[in-house]
């Protein structure tokens, strides 16, 4: 079974992209569509009804979406092997910029909008830094140098990424990677992993401490005045 993961923030085009792959390989492959949100999803509704594909959904509620994958996936792994799916689409919420959704196994692909600004690549951390392929949509909506501008703070983020631009609801100028999907490996569930380190760890606020300031959690705590990279341990 292959595996495609798809994030990026939210109305950035995942959706659609996801239609159509779906097109292009109804015919060709049994296919399973997992939804990973927040509080309410339709896209499993809207998919099973127009493709008619095996779907699921799965809300994160108090988790963050990417955290929530984690803990999921193995379930989900099986049930679409279970189904005798070819290809198995997750698409993810994506709303932890810390975290990364992808896994060492698969493809990992980003959706970004040409319209969210240039800097959008920057402050999106390890969600474009450790996908494997950058979807930059909405590409009817900018000018070409304002594209070339987003292609580069890309780049730069990840300079090794195989970058596409296309407007999703047409479809447009995807076969590479059609292409890329097709001829990727099947998955090893036995070997799944996470492709980059999660965060450094559970915290007070993760488990619902609703105190502001530091000195009121324990943990890894951050100070206003720290770099960056600055942390600090205290308590158990």
């Amino acid at each position: 079974m292959k595996l495609v993961i798809i994030a990026g923030p939210p109305s950035t085009g995942k959706t659609a992209l996801t239609k159509q792959l779906i097109r292009r390989f109804q015919n060709e492959m049994k296919i399973a569509y997992l939804k990973i949100d927040v509080v309410k999803a339709f896209e499993d509704i809207e998919l099973r009804k127009e493709f008619n594909i095996l779907t699921k959904k799965v809300y994160s509620g108090d988790l963050c979406p990417d955290h929530a994958e984690v803990m999921v996936m193995g379930d989900a792994i099986e049930w679409a092997e279970s189904t005798k799916a070819d290809l198995f689409i997750v698409e993810s919420a994506g709303l932890c910029l810390r975290c990364s959704p992808y896994l060492n196994q698969g493809l990992g692909i980003v959706v970004l909008s040409s319209i969210a600004g240039i800097h959008t690549p920057e402050k999106m951390g390890a969600m474009v830094s450790l996908a494997d392929i950058a979807v930059v949509t909405k590409i009817d909506l900018v000018s070409q140098a304002e594209r070339e501008v987003l292609i580069q703070k890309i780049k730069e983020v990840h300079p090794k990424i195989i970058l596409l631009e296309t407007n999703a609801l047409q479809g447009t100028s995807l076969q590479r990677l059609y292409n890329l999907i097709k001829n990727s490996a099947d998955i090893d569930k036995e070997t799944l992993q996470l492709k980059g380190n999660p965060p450094l760890g559970v915290c007070t606020i993760c488990v619902g401490k609703k105190e502001i300031g530091w000195k009121h959690h324990f943990g890894i705590v951050k100070k206003l005045d720290s770099l960056a990279a600055e942390y600090l341990y205290r308590g158990e």
